[in-house]
């Protein structure tokens, strides 16, 4: 064999050996942040989930796929209302409503007290108070009323482009600030992501976005950063920094306000 012939060799069999490490990152983030069955390859390191979490929009590409999917079957013999509910509903399961226990227990520690030892000790506990439990069912119903103003042929681009862009604001969270638990710094979520980590997570979140009209995409994107500004003022303001918890939350206020920014300049 020639020596242009084994450089090539070796080219082939390194790039081969990145696909299946980048394949594995892929399936630890979708292990992790969901219910989907993976292969059994697929170990359960915490660094490999670290390199795995710029996958995060990634993941929110298929949940959204999915339950862009099932609104479509159901769509065509139900009612849209019905069928957007039941898609809904759909995500819940595939993410073992991961993301909205974050969001009810972010709003359990920030709303019953003004200290960051209280608030993070709240959010710690694994029982939802009532400010969490009423966040959430309003979350999920304001989810439903501004999808429902979106016209069903733009509603599963709406919801795989909201899933992913959603994603990528937490991510924007993980990358400006800093873990404000001292006991868990060794968590994967407490890693900060990279530069070229974001850049590749940001490109797969806005790929999606193509489905959808230039000036609706556009707003909603605003609407999600705003949002996304909002929650790490109040973060910063009142734990100094983030967790696992304020991660989902955002992850939900911005999905939320990604639609309705969508539903403002949907035409």
């Amino acid at each position: 064999m020639r020596a242009d012939e084994r450089c090539d060799a070796r080219a082939v069999r390194a790039l081969c050996g990145l696909l299946r490490e980048e394949t594995v990152h892929f399936f630890g983030a979708l292990r992790f942040f969901t219910r989907l069955p993976v292969p059994a390859r697929v170990g359960h390191a915490a660094e490999g989930l670290e390199h795995a979490m710029r996958y995060f929009p990634a993941v929110g590409v298929v949940v959204g796929a999915l339950a862009a999917l099932f609104f479509s079957i159901l769509a065509s013999f139900w009612p849209k209302s019905l069928a957007l509910l039941a898609s809904i509903a759909l995500t819940v399961v595939l993410t073992g409503v991961f993301h909205e226990d974050g969001w009810g227990d972010m709003v359990d520690g920030f709303g019953n007290t003004w200290t960051k030892e209280s608030a993070l000790e709240i959010m710690k506990d694994s029982r939802l108070g009532t400010f969490g439990a009423v966040a959430l069912v309003l979350m999920l119903v304001a989810r439903f009323f501004i999808l429902v103003e979106i016209p069903a042929p733009r509603l599963p681009s709406a919801l795989v482009a909201g899933h992913a862009v959603s994603r990528l604001c937490a991510l924007l969270i993980q990358h400006s600030m800093v873990y404000a638990r001292s006991d868990g710094k060794t968590k994967p979520l407490a890693a900060p992501i990279g530069s070229n980590e974001l850049a590749f997570a940001a490109l797969t979140a806005f790929l999606p976005l193509l489905l959808l009209p230039l000036a609706s995409a556009f707003l909603a994107v605003v609407f999600a950063l705003a949002a996304l500004c909002w929650l790490t003022r109040l973060f910063r303001r009142r734990i100094g920094g983030y967790t696992g918890d304020c991660l989902g939350a955002a992850q939900q206020f911005s999905e939320a306000a990604f639609y309705l920014g969508l539903s403002c300049a949907m035409p």
